[in-house]
């Protein structure tokens, strides 16, 4: 069942607010989870769904499904992808077919896993908090929670595109 459709404009909202979330954490009231914490998480839904994961120095786990073969890209590449983002409860909150974005303003596991494959390429990406949205609720433009605080976002992406 699909909780919503994020689209481009709530994206690009997103990827500005890591800069501000991340820099005014305790301004913000929120409490960040311990890695270890976040790290049982992630295991428990690797565990939980069979999948044979790599932990990146960073903290976050991937999966290459496909390398693929094409330009690799870089921190400063545009992309254009193809992706699911889900909850640890498979729960999918956004998707698109056919995003470009430069990667650089997009969020930190993005920055991290994409490069780990080429053009053509896929991957499943689990993402702690850290690495993405971080301890902040993000809400949309009517106030409602789209995702809570200190989530652990799974994403699978296809690189269609470097450009």
């Amino acid at each position: 069942m699909r909780l919503f459709s994020i689209g481009l404009s709530v994206v690009m909202a997103l990827s500005l607010a890591i800069a501000g979330c991340s820099k005014n954490k305790d301004s913000g009231g929120c409490k960040p989870t311990s890695a270890a914490e976040d790290d049982a998480k992630m295991q428990a839904y690797i565990t939980a769904n069979s999948i044979t994961a790599t932990k990146h120095s960073s903290g976050m786990y991937y999966q290459i499904i496909e390398p693929g073969s094409g330009t690799t890209p870089t921190v400063n590449s545009t992309v254009v992808v193809k992706y699911s983002g889900k909850l640890t409860n498979n729960t999918v909150f956004d998707e698109s077919n056919n995003l470009e974005y430069p990667l650089k303003q997009l969020i930190p596991g993005w920055q991290i896993g994409i490069p780990l494959i080429q053009k053509g390429g896929k991957i499943k990406l689990i993402i702690p908090p850290s690495l993405a949205y971080g301890c902040e609720d993000i809400k949309d433009n009517t106030g409602r929670v789209v995702l809570a605080g200190n989530s652990v976002l799974i994403f699978d992406v296809e690189l269609l595109d470097v450009k």
